[in-house]
């Protein structure tokens, strides 16, 4: 059974870090993608990161470019995302998700639409 567990989350001051873990398993072959999206209640949930887990490719919303950033250990089938300089802008359920496939386009690895298996969310608290 695929399974997706996130930690890490929790509560920061504004230009702190976190960092938010994803392991998955259940999975006969490594995922191709792999990424993080977030959601806060009265939006839609927003791609944030996203890495190909074969080449190490990665993917940036621009609202985080230069802020977090995504890696993965494929020998644990685990991807990161360290958060540095918190903005309570920042503060959403983050949730992991995994892709087998391949996208037709890389932008859509951004699309959390496009993702097939989801984890349970973590919840990011910034304050100002």
């Amino acid at each position: 059974q695929v399974q997706l567990v996130e930690s890490g989350g929790g509560s920061v001051q504004a230009g702190g870090s976190l960092r938010l873990s994803c392991a998955a398993s259940g999975y006969a072959y490594s995922p191709n993608w792999m990424g993080w999206s977030r959601h806060t209640p009265g939006k839609e949930r927003a791609g944030v990161a996203a890495i190909y887990t074969g080449a190490g490719n990665t993917y940036y919303a621009d609202s985080v470019k230069d802020r977090f950033t995504i890696s993965r250990d494929n020998a644990k089938n685990t991807v990161y995302l360290q958060m540095n300089s918190l903005k309570p802008e920042d503060t959403a359920m983050y949730y992991c998700a995994v892709r087998v496939g391949d996208f037709s386009l890389r932008w859509e690895a951004l699309l959390p639409g496009m993702y097939n298996d989801w984890g349970q969310g973590t919840q990011v608290t910034v304050s100002s």
